[in-house]
């Protein structure tokens, strides 16, 4: 399999999480010590308090995606491993984040890391469960798990007009939205879902 990524785009959103990290500790040890010094001055510390948490989950955010490795593309690289040449796999590099070109046809993949029981329920995606550290990432800088259903609309979408303005439009493949759950301790129940679900360890089966 050949795999064409944005190394760029990583190393330099990888560094602004780093340098949003230590903005946020900087901000936060201000407010921390106005509050001490100058009590009164509590407003000035209480806005830093408040700027440097919300700078941390920003941080936080950005770190678990491009910075903490494995990365999402790293996981998909690893569990595609060994899938013929003919397959291409493009991260960040065309309107899809993550997109694999070949004879099976053209797929978006769209990873989500949530652990725990991950359903489908009256036309949603949920998540329950996974523990203390699990429920603690969901509250503090791990992204939800949102609208995947809309999500892969955009990206499918998206894929489709990048391709029609470089292809002949009866030449444009299908292009197929995949959701896979990355963490290692995840049930996947799709249920009725629109969009097909899997497990990593289950995306080259």
């Amino acid at each position: 399999m050949k795999i064409v990524k944005n190394e760029k785009l990583i190393q330099r959103n990888g560094k602004i999480g780093n340098w949003v990290s230590l903005g946020a500790l900087a901000v936060l040890g201000g407010g921390m010590y106005i509050s001490f010094t100058r009590p009164d001055l509590f407003t000035y510390s209480l806005i830093a308090l408040v700027a440097g948490f919300a700078l941390t989950q920003i941080g936080m955010y950005m770190g678990n995606r491009w910075g903490r490795s494995p990365r999402r593309d790293e996981k998909l690289d690893a569990s595609l491993k060994g899938l013929h040449s003919d397959f291409t796999i493009y991260h960040y590099s065309t309107p899809a984040s993550h997109l694999l070109v070949g004879p099976a046809g053209v797929w978006a993949l769209l990873p989500h890391q949530q652990g725990g029981r991950v359903y489908y329920e009256k036309n949603r995606w949920r998540v329950r469960g996974g523990g203390f550290m699990q429920t603690y990432m969901r509250l503090f800088g791990q992204e939800g798990i949102g609208r995947p259903d809309l999500e892969a609309e955009g990206e499918v979408a998206a894929v489709k007009k990048f391709l029609v303005k470089r292809m002949a439009g009866d030449a444009v493949p299908e292009i197929k939205p995949l959701l896979v759950f990355t963490h290692d301790q995840v049930e996947v129940e799709p249920g009725e879902s629109p969009i097909p679900a899997v497990r990593l360890k289950q995306l080259k089966g």
